[in-house]
């Protein structure tokens, strides 16, 4: 055994909804990566940490690559080829239970171009929802698509070979010290992760039309005066459309409440401390197709 210590990034590529982000929570063993049965919901590269006594893994948290259709769907995916040239392994995400199909072949043909120089690891996940020969089909299948450093089958949902699969990246990665300090799980500012978790609860329960609709921006994040363990959050929701604007709100506002209960629960958790959390929902019309108000939401 040498005491040698590798430090360095991978990030998780992938069809949207590919279990990217739950891998991602998993690694790391806490909540950071926002989650949502809803594809496309990861819009930052959001990095999680993982400390081992042996190494350090930056992972890159990538939005899902998909054909872009608006102006938001392509700066995420310029997002997405920027970080894999900056990371030392790249882990190519396929789920167990449904067929490798053109989306995969696509990420597969932009991966290979890449492949030479930096390692690309398969990535088999939701083997919970699978059977143990629909897993080994799919390890064959992922075999025809490219040529993979590694293959590795997981489950984030049961833990399945979860740490087999830090190995296998934390081999790829260069001898160096630790990057970060030892209890830091993310380098995303405070903010920019509350964002995430209200988006995130916003997302839960609302209909197909809006996942992509849905931004949410802190306006302000502060200890309330004379008082140290209270954070007053003010935050505004924004949609595209007046009719969302309804639809995020509920009944007489029962949705935007119980968005703001579940949210505040996270975040609370997040920062340790009470939150008070304000929550505003605003139309910014067509937000996904005009520039300036891309930038004014942060992308």
């Amino acid at each position: 055994m040498t005491d040698e210590h590798r430090s360095g990034f991978a990030c998780f590529v992938g069809r949207p909804n590919a279990g990217k982000s739950t891998l991602t929570n998993a690694l790391v063993g806490t909540k950071i990566a926002i989650t949502s049965s809803k594809p496309q919901t990861t819009r930052h590269a959001i990095r999680g940490i993982v400390h081992r006594d042996d190494a350090q893994l930056i992972i890159i948290d990538t939005p899902g690559l998909h054909r872009p259709r608006t102006l938001l769907g392509q700066r995420l995916n310029d997002v997405v080829r920027s970080t894999w040239s900056e990371v030392d392994v790249v882990g190519f995400c396929v789920p167990a239970n449904e067929k490798v199909g053109p989306g995969d072949k696509f990420i597969a043909g932009e991966l290979a171009k890449i492949a030479r120089h930096t390692p690309v690891v398969g990535i088999v996940t939701k083997t919970d929802l699978a059977t143990p020969d629909q897993v080994a089909q799919q390890l064959v299948a992922l075999q025809e698509v490219m040529e993979f450093a590694d293959l590795v089958p997981v489950s984030a949902v049961d833990g399945y070979q979860v740490g087999t699969l830090a190995d296998v990246l934390v081999r790829r990665l260069p001898e160096g010290p630790q990057l970060y300090p030892g209890g830091d799980l993310t380098d995303e500012p405070e903010q920019t992760l509350v964002a995430e978790l209200i988006r995130e609860a916003a997302l839960e329960g609302v209909r197909d039309e809006l996942p992509h609709s849905i931004a949410v921006v802190v306006e302000e994040m502060q200890p309330r005066e004379g008082r140290d363990d209270l954070i007053d959050v003010y935050a505004h929701v924004f949609v595209e459309r007046p009719s969302q604007k309804g639809i995020v709100l509920g009944h007489r506002g029962s949705r935007l409440k119980q968005v703001g209960a579940d949210a505040r629960k996270h975040i609370e958790a997040l920062l340790g401390t009470k939150v008070y959390l304000d929550l505003h929902v605003k139309v910014a019309k067509d937000w996904q197709r005009d520039p300036k108000q891309l930038g004014r939401l942060g992308f």
